[in-house]
């Protein structure tokens, strides 16, 4: 029982080092096992395997009558589940795709309303929505904009200044 024990507290702390260490088994073998295992030898799929084979035998071990034999085989068996459903958890996350991050050349088109007035030689400041977001950039205008106008975005001068010119309706 203390063997089993003393596997799936191993488990567990390789799994916390694997917080911090993860990456190093595929970086060992990267290249030459050309991705037959494909994730298989990650810290967390071994530690999750190492730590239900100990801690699974030591259930069956202590709350069966069962023996060590059938104890191993017990943990064998939940220690390939746990790898497994570790190894496609893990993928499953790496697969998780954000949409894209907005770029200064995605306010070009957009209107918005001046919060600070533009003067002709200088910059004051608008209000945009950026990916459903407020946004407060400084603007710059060829003729002086007064506060509240609506504005509608010429060109992204950087990633906090734009080039705006006052909506005519």
């Amino acid at each position: 029982m203390t063997l089993f024990l003393g596997l799936g507290i191993a488990g567990v702390v390789l799994l916390a080092l694997s917080l911090i260490f993860d990456g190093i088994l595929e970086g060992l073998f990267g290249g030459v096992l050309d991705g037959l295992f494909d994730g298989l030898l990650s810290l967390p799929v071994i530690a999750g395997f190492l730590s239900m084979l100990g801690f699974g035998g030591a259930i069956v071990l202590g709350t069966t009558g069962a023996g060590t034999v059938a104890a191993t085989a017990a943990g064998l068996f939940a220690g390939l589940v746990a790898a497994w459903l570790t190894w496609k958890f893990s993928r499953a996350l790496m697969r998780d795709q954000t949409a894209a991050t907005p770029r200064g050349d995605d306010l070009v088109g957009t209107s918005g309303s001046v919060v600070t007035a533009i003067p002709a030689d200088g910059y004051g400041e608008v209000l945009l929505r950026l990916a459903g977001q407020p946004v407060k950039l400084a603007a710059k205008s060829p003729v002086p904009v007064e506060r509240g106008t609506e504005i509608w975005v010429e060109a992204a001068l950087s990633t906090t200044s734009v080039a705006v010119r006052p909506v005519e309706r």
